[in-house]
């Protein structure tokens, strides 16, 4: 089996919390469930897509805002305090710029129908192609080749 490719789906607040040091980035998603995380293996690839700066923010985003590789290891439990203990897997993060999603649309392979493109984004995690993978690198500006393309 090859590598997948994902996007997950956190504010950019969030979002840019996990890969503020690259060396050390991280990957929580769906309010920190575990389940999601054990669909995604070491090597994959994951993008983040941020609708909004803040969660629960009606402030409009639409960019993707990090790209990286899982690295090994199990989904892990951290606490957060105040009783919130979700689940991370490691990812080493590459240097990339924020890109729109919008400019992409007619682009992707998951994008069904244009009118309701944001339909799969409310999974929180979702499989791509490799080729969606490629054109949301390149947007982002991101080494193809630390990304095993």
């Amino acid at each position: 089996m090859g590598r997948k490719n994902w996007i997950a789906v956190a504010s950019a607040e969030h979002a840019r919390r996990g890969c503020e040091n690259p060396a050390t980035g991280y990957m929580q998603v769906c309010h920190g469930k575990c389940a999601p995380l054990k669909r995604v293996l070491a090597g994959d690839r994951v993008a983040y897509y941020s609708s909004t700066l803040a969660m629960g923010g009606k402030d409009k985003l639409q960019r993707f805002v990090s790209i990286g590789v899982v690295q090994p290891g199990e989904p892990y439990a951290v606490d957060m305090g105040g009783g919130f203990v979700p689940f991370r897997r490691d990812v080493a993060y590459v240097a990339a710029q924020e890109a729109s999603i919008l400019p992409l649309l007619d682009d992707f392979e998951f994008v069904e129908n244009r009118q309701r493109w944001g339909y799969k984004f409310r999974f929180g995690l979702f499989e791509i192609s490799d080729h969606d993978m490629r054109l949301i690198a390149q947007a982002m500006r991101a080494d193809g080749a630390l990304l095993g393309f």
